[in-house]
């Protein structure tokens, strides 16, 4: 049986708080005390909440991200997958969009963590360490696009599907990102 890390205990307390919690008002404090740890074990794993909140949606992103290429897995999948994920994830998706702000902004973190992951995606389909300023520069546009694009589906502004949203991510990838993503 594999036994959860600090981390993740510490994640779900976060987690179990904000059901019922704005984000802003939970304290390292209440999560620790939620979960029968000290602030000092706290600290060791991250260096506020924002970093719990970073960490674990690395995490949940790259468990997604990470299967693109593997056994037939392709981009449209990808999309899928990660809709899929944001549906499951509204509510509290939304409390970290409408809860957190300026640099500890979740949708600046969300649009840096996806373009970090998709960079290198395209990187490692390129067969290269550098990518050119251009194909940086489509990557990061696309990603803010399909963040801003997120929250307002998380926050109820479209009524699509998993399925059309990802639909929609697919179609509006700029066209010289199609060759690392698409046309595999």
């Amino acid at each position: 049986m594999k036994r959860k890390t600090a981390k993740e205990i510490l994640a779900d307390s976060f987690r179990e708080l904000a059901q019922t919690r704005s984000v802003d008002k939970i304290t390292v404090k209440d999560i620790t005390e939620n979960c029968g740890y000290s602030s000092a074990t706290f600290y060791r794993q991250f260096k506020d909440k924002y970093d719990l909140i970073a960490w674990e949606y690395s995490r949940n992103g790259a468990a997604i991200m990470n299967k693109v290429g593997l056994g037939g897995y392709v981009w449209r999948e990808t999309l899928i997958e990660g809709a899929r994920y944001f549906e499951k994830e509204r509510t509290y998706l939304a409390n970290l969009f409408l809860h957190t702000s300026g640099l500890e902004s979740f949708m600046k973190y969300m649009t840096e963590t996806n373009d970090s992951y998709l960079q290198d995606l395209v990187k490692q389909a390129a067969g290269t360490d550098d990518l050119d300023e251009k194909t940086s520069m489509f990557i990061h546009l696309y990603c803010h696009g399909t963040v801003a694009l997120t929250c307002d589906w998380v926050l109820g502004k479209y009524q699509a599907t998993p399925e059309e949203l990802a639909e929609v991510f697919e179609k509006s990838l700029p066209e010289p990102l199609w060759k690392y993503l698409i046309e595999q």
